[in-house]
């Protein structure tokens, strides 16, 4: 299954929350740890959000269409086990919410990490149509050298510049010598 430990953390959130804020419940001493862990889940969610956030951009600039109904309502193909298993997490965090609020008011904030990995997920395995404004330019793996002449068949492109002193000084035959074939001579200058 595609996202598993996106999944996972979105259950393992959810323990996480239950954890502090059902004792919260029944001992007095557990409010503030409880009131503490929901914030920190909450500031974990905003940075879930962000993520998604980013994800979703970057692919809608490579041309899918995403928009928020498909992104946190899987509106297309998703895996009916992921959707299940997100939105149950959903499900469970409300009820969590609903059941402590009187315990732990900061509490309330919490349902939106489930939410965010909803995002998250969709932003990151999600299928998505292509959108119509958008032509995608494709390059092949390895260009085609084929059509372009070779260096070394002695055979320019048209677009390189000539350099007609240098043409003409070969072609004549002059006795203009460069240094490298001086050098190569042994030295003679004069020849």
């Amino acid at each position: 299954m595609r996202g598993r430990t996106i999944i996972q953390s979105s259950w393992i959130g959810n323990v996480v929350f239950a954890a502090t804020a059902i004792p919260a419940l029944f001992v007095d001493g557990m409010e503030p740890v409880a009131a503490i862990v929901a914030l920190a889940l909450f500031a974990l969610s905003l940075v879930v959000w962000i993520w998604a956030f980013g994800v979703a951009v970057a692919r809608s600039s490579q041309g899918d269409d995403i928009v928020v109904g498909n992104l946190f309502l899987f509106e297309g193909a998703v895996p009916k086990a992921v959707r299940r298993h997100l939105f149950s997490s959903v499900g469970v965090c409300l009820v969590i919410t609903a059941v402590t609020v009187s315990a732990d008011p900061f509490g309330v904030l919490v349902p939106m990490l489930p939410i965010g990995f909803v995002g998250l997920w969709g932003a990151r395995h999600g299928e998505y149509e292509r959108r119509r404004d958008v032509e995608r330019e494709v390059r092949p793996l390895r260009p085609d050298r084929s059509k372009r002449p070779s260096s070394r068949s002695g055979i320019r492109p048209a677009d390189t510049p000539v350099d007609e002193t240098a043409g003409s000084e070969r072609a004549s035959g002059s006795g203009t010598v460069s240094q490298r074939s001086r050098r190569t001579q042994g030295g003679r200058a004069g020849e």
